[in-house]
């Protein structure tokens, strides 16, 4: 096989890559989500105040953060 040439690796490669990339990191982003979510719950009622709010908050910061990770991608 021989080595890549820089005419080799097209637009079309690199924008499908950096789509892969994004995709990837969404998909992370979410479980953190789905796992702060789901470690919080049951918590609340032994935790300092302010506590609550800052668990809720945090998820939906982290889907937000995903969610635009694509947005305006082809």
């Amino acid at each position: 096989m021989s080595a890549l040439r820089p005419g080799d690796i097209t637009d079309e490669m690199i924008q499908a890559l950096d789509t892969a990339k994004r995709q990837a990191l969404q998909k992370d982003l979410r479980a953190l989500a789905a796992n702060i979510r789901a470690d919080a719950e049951g918590r609340y009622a032994s935790a300092e105040p302010g506590w609550q709010a800052g668990v809720e908050w945090t998820p939906l910061w982290i889907e937000n953060t995903a969610g635009q990770l694509t947005e305006g991608t082809p």
